[in-house]
């Protein structure tokens, strides 16, 4: 998870930060009414939290669904929000569990509309507890409702201070760490999933341990986590050369899929702080496009999935602009590609078969 802040930053440092989005800013982006609305949608990385000056919670939610986009269900991703405030601080992660499993039951009754929002749900554990973190996987499980699905523990780390690193990421090497793995073999005997999220740079060690754990479902969270700003600034052919290298080593792992989108902020392909107004879903169709094509090239439509990361992505856009992005991007697929795309890769993987 990125770091939080209360007000917003200036300069090339604010890719690597969340603060609140500009409600007046996103009021100038042109209105466009939906693509394909029927097409059904599984949003597969969203989060909701409450922070001074920043809270989206599920009504704040609901009015970003309501843009015209079939959103048939979501999965919550943690964000170190609603930690329990005592007890072992291991178990403090459950609380999100508990919270977000409230969520998709407020959901659930219908009262906020037809998406079956949280419908999946990943949760921090630290997995550097190695066989210890069991009883924290298991209290999860227990907490999710029958919807926790598996574990994200960030691993994003860059020697530049400028890019700002995940807050549970020690250092460079995380997942090759033999704490780590062990817990990593807890996650698998359980049949949880983990969600893979490190910078470009790091691709290797996602690779590296998708062969370690061949058995384990691993998503790739935001297309891979490519770098555009602080010393990657300037660079965006060598980085993107770098990234498909090592994006094909990870295809080659048949238990790697990898979500498409949360591309707003550290790719940097636009400053949402010094543009006059919002890009156009054509205008993001164009900065994401190599990427987003690369992947589902790379790993066919079967183990890709796409993602909104709101309320992190709403930094550079709208809700509904964003999936119209995505879909002027996938216009030429298949149509089996497409309802991969879009919603049954996330279906088999999070394990969303009732929806």
């Amino acid at each position: 998870m990125d770091v939080f802040n209360m007000e917003r930053p200036t300069g090339r440092a604010q890719f690597g930060r969340i603060f609140p989005p500009s409600a007046e800013w996103l009021r100038k982006q042109p209105v466009e009414a939906a693509i394909e609305p029927d097409l059904p949608i599984v949003d597969t990385h969203h989060h909701l939290w409450d922070v001074p000056n920043n809270r989206y919670l599920i009504n704040e939610f609901v009015e970003d669904l309501s843009g015209g986009h079939n959103i048939i269900a979501t999965v919550f991703l943690e964000t170190l929000a609603m930690y329990r405030a005592s007890g072992p601080v291991e178990m403090r992660p459950v609380g999100e569990t508990e919270f977000a499993n409230g969520v998709a039951a407020m959901s659930a009754s219908g009262r906020y509309g037809r998406t079956k929002i949280a419908a999946g749900i990943v949760g921090f554990a630290d997995l550097t507890l190695g066989a210890g973190v069991e009883s924290v996987l298991t209290a999860h499980v227990a907490a999710g409702g029958g919807r926790f699905r598996g574990v994200r523990h960030s691993g994003g780390w860059d020697a530049d201070p400028i890019i700002g690193n995940s807050p549970t990421a020690r250092g460079p090497g995380l997942f090759r760490e033999p704490a780590f793995r062990e817990g990593v073999a807890c996650l698998q005997a359980l049949g949880l999933s983990f969600d893979a999220w490190v910078f470009h740079p790091q691709l290797g060690d996602v690779a590296d341990l998708a062969k370690a754990f061949p058995e384990l479902e691993i998503v790739l969270g935001h297309a891979g986590g490519i770098l555009g700003y602080g010393r990657y600034a300037g660079r965006r052919d060598e980085v993107f050369a770098q990234w498909k290298t090592s994006m094909t080593q990870i295809a080659a792992c048949p238990n790697v899929s990898v979500k498409l989108g949360g591309l707003v902020k550290r790719l940097a392909a636009f400053d949402y702080l010094a543009l006059e107004a919002p890009p156009t879903s054509e205008q993001l169709a164009t900065y994401w496009r190599p990427y987003i094509e690369t992947c589902v090239e790379l790993f066919g439509a079967d183990r890709c999935m796409f993602e909104s990361n709101f309320p992190v992505d709403k930094l550079g856009t709208g809700y509904t602009t964003l999936w119209n992005a995505f879909k002027r991007i996938t216009a030429g697929v298949s149509a089996s590609e497409k309802l991969a795309l879009y919603s049954g890769t996330a279906r088999r993987v999070y394990r969303l078969s009732e929806q």
